[in-house]
C-alpha cells in the first residue's frame, strides 16, 4: 500500500496521481531478475516512447491481455490476423512499429534463449548484477542515458531487438532496478 503523501517525501515525479504514487512507492526501482517480467517492461518502455509513462501505466493491465501475458513464447508465434486485432484494440497504444517490434523482440528472446543465454543474466550483465546506487538531490539532475544504457541499447539491437534506444533502456533500468535513481531525500532511496 502506497505511504500517505502528506508524511512522507518522494521524488518529484509522480504528481498526486494515486496510480503513479502507489507505482513510484511500490515497483519503481525494485529489482527485477525474472527474464518474462523484463521483456515487460521492455516492451512496455518501448511503447512509451514519446508518450507519458503513467499513460502506459494506465493500459498495463489491457497491454498484459493484449499480448498474453508478454510471454514470448506466444507473442512470437502471432500471425496478421492477430496483429490486425492488436492495431484495433483501443485498450493499448496502437502504434504499427511497437507492435511490430514486440513480435520481433519476443522472436530475439526466444533465440536468445535457444543460444542458452538467459536473458535476466544478459541485461543485469550491463551493471555488473548488481544495482547501480545514483545519489541524486533532484530528478532534473538525472541524465536520459548513460555508458551502461548505451552498452544494453548496442548489444540488445545486436540481437535484432527494436524500440531499445539508450534512453529507453535506461528508463527500463530505472524501473526495474538496475540502477537506484531515487532522489536521496526520497523514503524509497535506501529502501530499494
Amino acid at each position: 500500500m502506497s505511504a500517505d503523501n502528506t508524511t512522507l517525501h518522494r521524488c518529484s515525479w509522480p504528481t498526486d496521481d494515486p496510480e503513479y504514487v502507489a507505482y513510484h512507492d511500490e515497483e519503481w526501482g525494485v529489482p527485477i531478475r525474472d527474464s518474462q517480467l523484463l521483456f515487460e517492461k521492455l516492451t512496455l518502455d518501448g511503447f512509451q516512447a514519446g508518450l507519458s509513462w503513467l499513460t502506459i501505466l494506465r493500459k498495463r493491465e489491457n497491454f498484459r491481455k493484449a499480448f498474453d501475458g508478454f510471454q514470448p513464447e506466444k507473442i512470437a508465434r502471432y500471425t496478421d490476423k492477430r496483429f490486425d486485432a492488436l492495431m484495433a484494440d483501443a485498450g493499448i497504444v496502437r502504434n504499427r512499429a511497437k507492435i511490430a517490434a514486440t513480435i520481433s523482440n519476443a522472436q530475439a528472446y526466444l533465440a536468445m534463449h535457444k543460444g542458452g543465454e538467459d536473458f535476466s543474466n544478459f541485461l543485469w550483465g550491463f551493471v555488473g548484477g548488481k544495482p547501480i546506487r545514483s545519489a541524486w538531490k533532484s530528478w532534473q539532475d538525472i541524465k536520459a542515458e548513460t555508458p551502461e544504457s548505451k552498452a544494453m541499447s548496442k548489444a540488445l539491437k545486436a540481437k535484432g531487438f527494436k524500440f531499445v534506444g539508450p534512453t529507453i533502456c535506461y528508463a527500463f533500468m530505472q524501473a526495474v532496478g538496475m540502477v537506484n535513481d531515487h532522489e536521496i531525500s526520497c523514503f524509497r532511496y535506501y529502501q530499494v
